[in-house]
């Protein structure tokens, strides 16, 4: 559904699945400036939200997902995923409880396909699963973070917190972090050591859940297949990588790109998931764009090593 903060002055609309919202307010870099600097705010409420309430929901999503959750204190934000028997990646999620539900957002398009899962597992638990994607909209600030308002006061909340940042530059600094987007830098055969996830969604030291050999045998033995990089593209095109397209060595693939920006003082960049064994130094092709590496998930033992941006 579209944002009614599309009819801001110079609101731009985005692409794909961003389409929504709006990428820039007239000024890409000067919004990243914006937001790095602590002001603003970001319109995200092209995300789908659920919100699952009942008195089991913590106990019965811990037992099936990756995060620890049973001790979930209202408000703390928790990012979760749902892997299947071989430890893909099949949903990702994120959200807070407020002691009486614990309300999650998705990727765009998502929430269907995850509530489905979500009734499928009920069984005996007593938990309720309402899509309130019509009615929430998440939004972000560089002080607090993702919160989620009534979708009725999104224009409200908006003038309130001026001045507004696009989504260009919202996925600029996210990139710049090196944080991966379920089903954008991912794909059906991402396991959570090769993106990082260890850690931010993934707990250790929990109880069993589908998934769980596959993460815990490949943490501690290291060497996941595959690793999240930054890619440094070549600013002399005017363009960035189609996502999904392929990451070229020589004249073979060695991987995939994800989503792509241009930040305003890194230059163009990109997320790829490229093989473990490719080597760092070598000069790699994307969609007819040179482009150059920087190491973000460890290759041995799949943890995040990029120093955290803003």
């Amino acid at each position: 559904m579209s944002s009614p903060l599309l009819a801001l002055p110079r609101a731009v609309a985005g692409n794909g699945i961003d389409a929504p919202v709006a990428a820039h307010y007239g000024s890409f870099n000067g919004e990243q400036r914006t937001v790095e600097s602590g002001e603003g705010f970001v319109d995200l409420s092209h995300h789908d939200v659920l919100r699952i309430e009942g008195p089991d929901r913590l106990t019965w999503l811990h037992n099936i997902t990756t995060q620890h959750l049973t001790d979930l204190q209202p408000g703390v934000l928790a990012q979760a995923l749902v892997l299947s028997p071989q430890g893909h990646v099949e949903h990702e999620f994120r959200g807070t409880d407020d002691g009486e539900a614990l309300t999650v957002w998705t990727e765009p398009g998502r929430a269907a396909a995850l509530a489905e899962f979500l009734e499928r597992m009920k069984f005996m638990m007593r938990a309720e699963i309402t899509d309130v994607t019509a009615d929430l909209a998440l939004t972000w600030r560089p002080a607090t973070g993702h919160r989620l308002v009534p979708r009725a006061d999104l224009t409200t909340y908006a003038a309130a917190t001026e001045p507004a940042a696009g989504l260009w530059a919202y996925e600029a600094l996210r990139i710049a972090r090196g944080e991966p987007r379920f089903g954008l830098d991912t794909d059906h055969r991402t396991i959570p050591n090769e993106v990082g996830w260890i850690g931010p969604a993934v707990h250790l030291d929990k109880g069993c859940y589908r998934g769980q050999e596959t993460v815990a045998r490949v943490h501690t033995l290291g060497r996941p297949p595959r690793r999240l990089t930054l890619l440094h593209l070549d600013g002399s095109e005017n363009r960035l990588p189609a996502v999904g397209s392929d990451v070229i060595l020589g004249e073979k693939s060695v991987g995939f790109v994800g989503t792509s920006a241009r930040h305003h003082e890194l230059g163009p960049i990109a997320l790829a998931l490229l093989k473990r064994n490719t080597q760092v130094d070598v000069d790699l092709m994307v969609d007819g764009i040179a482009a150059a590496q920087e190491v973000v998930v460890d290759p041995e033992v799949g943890l995040h090593v990029r120093p955290k941006l803003r």
